[in-house]
């Protein structure tokens, strides 16, 4: 029975050994990505979120016409409605299987 204890403890000792480099580039990256933000960090969340709202709206116009959401042919508008139909009808019907009933729960 003491060794088996002496084999665990060994082989205890090895898996900390091997753990060990893992474990600090884990704890090094866990102190800076899980701690609570910082004042100053709301700060500069408030300023980029304006820079990107006032960059948004004055390109709003461009990316219509860069998209070509205008130059849709009218057989590509429906079978771009067919797909969504097709989708949607799929997500309800998943429903419906999922429920095991037509109309609402069996309770």
């Amino acid at each position: 029975m003491s060794q088996l204890v002496v084999k665990a403890k060994a082989l205890a000792n090895k898996v900390v050994v091997a753990a060990r480099p893992q474990l600090e580039e884990f704890w090094k990256y866990a102190k800076v990505e899980l701690s609570p933000p910082m004042p100053a960090d709301f700060q500069k969340l408030k300023k980029t979120a304006e820079t990107a709202k006032n960059a948004s709206k004055k390109d709003v116009k461009g990316q219509l016409k860069k998209s070509g959401i205008g130059q849709v042919t009218v057989s590509e508008a429906w079978l771009n409605f067919l797909v969504t139909v097709e989708v949607i009808t799929w997500f309800y019907m998943g429903e419906v299987i999922g429920r095991r009933h037509f109309v609402g729960y069996k309770v």
